[in-house]
This record gives structure tokens, sequence and C-alpha cells, in this order.
């Protein structure tokens, strides 16, 4: 690819006509490998399985920092716990019933009560309790029997419940959407999602454009998660939420598989290298897996280093061969 960069530590002679990227993924120590799911009522669930009624995944270690967004889409029964526009989280739900349905709609955390009883249906129990409404309707633990069941509220499995309590507060923003929300991207999330504005303008059908795109603007400050994607061949960063870019990936090597990990960014050396911490997946050492992607991976030069200018130690970066746009959904929510 003419004009592009390969993943390098630091600056140097072009490779071929290929200059070696800048991004810093040289210089890593192995940490610990990503903890299993959390377990539920129902047991775990791996990464990419259907959820049975009453499981949930959780992976805050992959998006450490920023602002938490919760995606419930009623049609899929299940929510999803973006944190600076990553998932960290999805869990099944139950809804309202017919008569008695969840209303959909953009919604901010107004109280929190870990002990909770309800003041309308005599004293149930709503451990974990996060009202969206004056009304009645909030999250909180309950039964889930796979199907809408509740009087309005939306029902989470208890340990999910607990761990999404202490990610979220008071403001926190989260969107209930069904099959005529406006953007399909909201009722059928991916492992991206920027906030409710910026989806809203995202509609189906938009093909993602080959190049780059940077807007820094969105967000001037706050932490940034980068994301690179092996099957979609695209990388995104985000930082406090908002989504201030992504870039078109390519590989130099017919067939190769990007690995997968998460690192966090420590900082620059004195001899000028970038130095990341980070923890390869599959049995692969932090090193070994960015060893490869500065062999094989190329990027635009002007999106590398529009990237490394906002960088600050404890940024994250997630590497996966796996997609992250939903399958049934052509564009992201990232122009």
């Amino acid at each position: 690819m003419h004009g592009a960069h390969r993943l390098d530590a630091r600056g140097g002679t072009p490779k071929k006509g290929l200059v070696v990227l800048r991004i810093a993924l040289i210089v890593l120590a192995l940490i610990a490998a990503l903890p299993a799911h959390a377990a539920s009522r129902n047991g775990p669930a791996a990464p990419r399985a259907r959820l049975q009624a009453g499981q949930y995944t959780w992976h805050p270690e992959t998006s450490p920092k920023g602002p938490v967004l919760v995606v419930v889409s009623l049609p899929q029964q299940q929510a999803y716990v973006y944190r600076n526009g990553v998932l960290i989280g999805r869990s099944t739900v139950s809804s309202g019933k017919k008569g008695k349905e969840t209303p959909t709609g953009v919604f901010t955390v107004l109280q929190k009560k870990a002990k909770h009883e309800s003041n309308i249906y005599k004293g149930a129990p709503m451990p974990n309790m996060q009202r969206l409404t004056w009304t009645g309707i909030a999250l909180h633990a309950g039964k889930l029997p796979g199907h809408p069941a509740s009087a309005g509220c939306v029902r989470l499995p208890h340990e999910f419940s607990r761990l999404l309590f202490q990610v979220t507060t008071v403001g926190t923003t989260v969107v209930v959407a069904d099959e005529t929300s406006d953007s399909a991207l909201v009722v059928h999330p991916g492992a991206l999602m920027a906030t409710p504005a910026v989806m809203k303008d995202v509609k189906p059908g938009n093909v993602v454009g080959s190049g780059w795109t940077w807007h820094p603007e969105r967000a001037p400050k706050g932490p940034v998660t980068i994301v690179v994607s092996g099957a979609d061949r695209q990388v995104w960063v985000f930082r406090n939420g908002a989504p201030l870019g992504r870039g078109e990936v390519a590989f130099d090597a017919p067939g190769y598989a990007l690995p997968r990990g998460v690192f966090s960014y420590v900082g620059v050396d004195p001899d000028g290298a970038r130095r990341w911490v980070g923890a390869g997946l599959a049995g692969a050492g932090a090193g070994q897996v960015l060893a490869e992607m500065r062999d094989h991976v190329v990027v635009a030069p002007e999106f590398l280093r529009a990237v490394q200018d906002i960088l600050t130690p404890g940024d994250t970066l997630v590497v996966t061969p796996e997609s992250v746009v939903p399958p049934s959904v052509a564009a992201t929510p990232l122009r």
C-alpha cells in the first residue's frame, strides 16, 4: 500500500516504500492474561456464544476508563454496556410484558440504590436499582424467564446488576431501543457504540469508505481507546466516549490473521521508543503479538501521527482478529 506505515516502535528508514509505523508497539511486558468471563446463574458465557436466560459476559479491563453507556435492545432482550465507546459487557434481560412494555428512548440514571423495595408492588425487592424515570421504570436484578415478563422495568441477572451498579453513576446514559428506533445500530449493537447523538445520524446501508477520518474536536481530552479489527480491516479511536476517527488497515502477507490482546500505554522511553504493557491471548506473549503486527500491519501515516499525538499513559489498545461491526449493518458510528 503506497504511502502507508508498517507497525513499529519508532521512526526510521522506510522498508521498500513503507515508512515504519511509530505507534510504539515494541517494548512490552507480559502481564496476567484476561480473566475468564464472570459466572452467572446459569454458568459463564463464551465470548461469542448466544446468551441463555440469566447469562452475561463482563470484561471491564477491555476499556478501563471513560464514560459508560448502557444500551438495552428490546427485540434481543439483551443489555450492552460500553465504556469509552467499547463493549465491556452484555447480558440477557427481561423487559416489560404486553400491556406494560418498557418505554423506549434515551434516559439517564436518576437515582441509585443497592437495596431497594418497590413502592408500587407491595415492597417487591429491586436489588441494585438504577432509576430511569420517576414513574417506576428502572434497571434492577430480578427473575429472567427468557422473555418479557416485568411490569415495565428492565430485569438483570443479580451478579450482572451488581457489576453494572459499580461502573455507572447518576447521570449515566441508558438507551432503550426497539425496531422503531432511529438507528438499527442501537437495536442490534456491536462491539463499538458512540454517544446517542452520533448513533442517531448513522443509518443502515452507509458503506464505510476507504482511507481514514479524524475528528479530534469531538473530544478535546479524556481517555483514549484504540480498537483494531482484523476481520473488518479497520482501526477505530475513541476518546471520552466520542469517536475521533477510524483508519483502513491492510496486511502485507496473504492470509495473515491478526493476533489478539489488550494493551496499556506506558509512555515514551528516554531512547524515544513508545512503551506498552499488555496481555496477548491464545498463549501468545505480548511481545510476540505486537512484533507480528509490526511486521505485517499497514495503516495511513497521517492517521498514525494523529493517533500518536493524543496518546497519554493509561490509554488502551485492543487487538482482535474478529469483527466488531454488527453483521447486519454495513455502517459504523465513526465517520
